[in-house]
């Protein structure tokens, strides 16, 4: 498979996922894995589509209403970066107290989850997936995260940092707090998950009859409050060890990214796009404008990527523009001074970089803003969207 065969990073891939979408079929299968995803995933977090083109493309085609469940999952995407942008980095840390102490859970994730090998089908086919695509659906990462932290006892930040590397659409907000609302750590109680349930939504090789979460509920959450409680590893036999795919802190050298150069900018206007702004180029920019990509070395030795990522990204900035710099935030911030003005989108990912080099372009929201910070996505939801009404009428007026 070449790196990215399930997910081409271009506007035409992204606009043929977007063609597909049908809300009332999304609304009806989009909890099975063999049926319900969008794949909009990876297009969302990079910048190929936004919310707003989202919506407006649907209802080009669709009566969509704003209680409908295609528009309740794209607010959960934006209720995370509101925590995200009212909690900073904390959304890395626990929010509150989960079921254990913190000290209950492991720091590393195991040797035989990572190689996809614990005898629990739907966890190593979830892994498997995962190595093979980039990509999983969202049921698929909460009965993963579920297994890992409560049933593997290894801590929440533990597992997201592991599959934030190596999704295609890993976006530190709703990674984190995704593993959060799994963990207990954000919401009422941990989210568990049983062989039954994979029966109902996952294709026959995901199923997990005689595995530990084939038993009831009530059995899953008492496990989950037991510091002493372990599941035991049984190996099938026939199961052959998965190879993690390498993770990265810089881009291959074949995507042919190179170390500033202040000459390259000096005395020009410049265009910034990074990896989570790579939709068209704005309208109206200068002919002589200097359209610059950046990759900050700086994030990426917190989170590193797999290599099809790295693929995803400097394949979709290298059809932008031929100008590409990944280096220390300190060597870009150098060259950068010599521009006569750098310009840009903002993203939380890149912000505490982009504001000190370049002025910022909030990327406009479809939702209401929330000036007070929700802990909960209800109560942002009551604030961001209106009780009732075609999405054509209200949120995207807005825009």
């Amino acid at each position: 498979m070449s790196p990215n065969q399930a997910f081409a990073p271009t506007l035409s891939a992204a606009a043929s996922r977007l063609a597909a979408v049908d809300p009332e079929v999304y609304a009806r299968t989009r909890n099975h894995l063999a049926a319900g995803a969008t794949g909009l995933g990876p297009y969302l977090t990079h910048g190929l589509l936004s919310i707003e083109e989202v919506l407006r493309a649907v209802t080009d085609r669709y009566p969509l209403q704003v209680q409908d469940k295609l528009v309740f999952e794209l607010g959960w995407r934006a209720y995370y970066r509101h925590v995200w942008a009212h909690r900073g980095a904390a959304v890395g840390s626990s929010i509150h107290p989960g079921p254990l102490p913190e000290t209950a859970y492991a720091l590393h994730l195991p040797s035989d989850l990572r190689q996809g090998v614990t005898g629990v089908p739907v966890i190593d086919q979830a892994v498997r997936c995962l190595y093979d695509t980039g990509y999983l659906h969202n049921h698929a990462r909460l009965w993963l995260a579920s297994y890992v932290v409560h049933v593997r006892k290894v801590h929440w930040r533990v597992g997201a940092d592991w599959l934030y590397s190596h999704l295609l659409d890993g976006d530190l907000a709703s990674n984190f707090m995704s593993w959060q609302w799994v963990a207990g750590t954000s919401s009422s109680k941990p989210y568990l998950f049983n062989a039954e349930n994979v029966a109902r939504f996952a294709p026959g090789p995901w199923h997990s009859p005689g595995s530990v979460i084939d038993t009831d509920y009530e059995t899953l959450d008492r496990r989950a409050r037991d510091p002493a409680w372990q599941a035991l590893v049984a190996h099938l036999p026939e199961a052959e060890p998965l190879i993690e795919p390498d993770l990265a802190c810089a881009p291959p050298a074949a995507l042919g990214f190179a170390s500033p150069r202040a000459q390259d900018v000096a005395g020009r206007d410049v265009w910034l796009i990074h990896p989570w702004s790579l939709g068209a180029l704005p309208k109206g920019l200068p002919d002589d404008v200097c359209v610059l990509a950046l990759s900050v070395a700086d994030f990426h030795h917190q989170h590193p990527w797999s290599e099809r990522r790295w693929h995803f990204v400097g394949q979709r900035m290298a059809e932008l523009t031929p100008w590409r710099w990944h280096a220390e935030s300190d060597q870009i911030a150098a060259a950068l001074g010599a521009a006569r003005r750098v310009r840009c989108m903002d993203d939380p990912h890149s912000s505490p970089w982009l504001t000190r080099w370049a002025e910022c372009q909030a990327v406009e929201s479809v939702f209401a803003p929330v000036a007070g910070r929700c802990d909960s996505f209800s109560a942002w939801w009551k604030q961001a969207v209106p009780a009732r009404g075609a999405v054509q009428d209200t949120l995207l007026k807005r825009a």
